[in-house]
């Protein structure tokens, strides 16, 4: 005959079992997506894989040609120059969801970004940054980061070495603000 606190016991521990298995699966299964999952199309026609830059720091940027803050772009080459060397990556990714100030082509985003500002590091095709209809970047990054979406032209997220966002800029603060600074040398000194 069996005893009832065998069976209770066998019972509770196979339960137990059970359950510790589907947190288990449900743990493996479920993986962090990282930034580095994401790609933009390239302002020049190729693509822009996040992939490739696995293990390196970047400051995506929301970019505007007819914007107050467009001269910014100035500032992002200052810190791509100055950090660049050292594995900072910097992405453009012109948008016009903000006051219409991102209107034109390829040609012109090109004008404003490498002509006018001497732009060297890469700009992304125009892309949507905020709402539904948002590339899949900024979705993920909404997600993550619910309180600090783009507003504005010029928002910046910073993403760390591990692909996750470390630190969000927004519109108002400079490329050569000394937040943004820290943050990226931080960012680089990171194992």
């Amino acid at each position: 005959m069996i005893d009832r606190r065998s069976l209770m016991g066998t019972a509770l521990a196979a339960m137990a079992a059970v359950a510790a298995s589907r947190q288990a699966l449900g743990q493996a299964d479920v993986s962090r997506i990282t930034a580095y999952a994401f790609s933009f199309p390239a302002l020049s026609g190729s693509d822009i894989r996040l992939a490739e830059f696995t293990g390196r720091p970047m400051l995506i940027v929301n970019t505007a040609s007819l914007c107050g803050f467009t001269p910014q772009y100035a500032g992002l080459q200052e810190l791509w120059s100055e950090f660049g060397g050292r594995g900072l990556m910097i992405v453009g990714v012109p948008s016009n969801d903000f006051g219409g100030q991102e209107p034109g082509g390829a040609s012109e985003i090109a004008a404003t970004a490498h002509q006018h500002y001497g732009v060297k590091f890469p700009i992304a095709a125009k892309a949507v940054v905020k709402g539904p209809n948002a590339h899949p970047f900024y979705k993920w990054a909404a997600e993550a980061r619910p309180k600090d979406v783009p507003r504005w032209n010029f928002h910046k997220y910073l993403i760390g070495r591990d692909g996750y966002i470390a630190e969000v800029f927004p519109e108002a603060v400079e490329p050569a603000d000394t937040r943004v600074k820290t943050a990226v040398a931080r960012a680089l000194a990171a194992s």
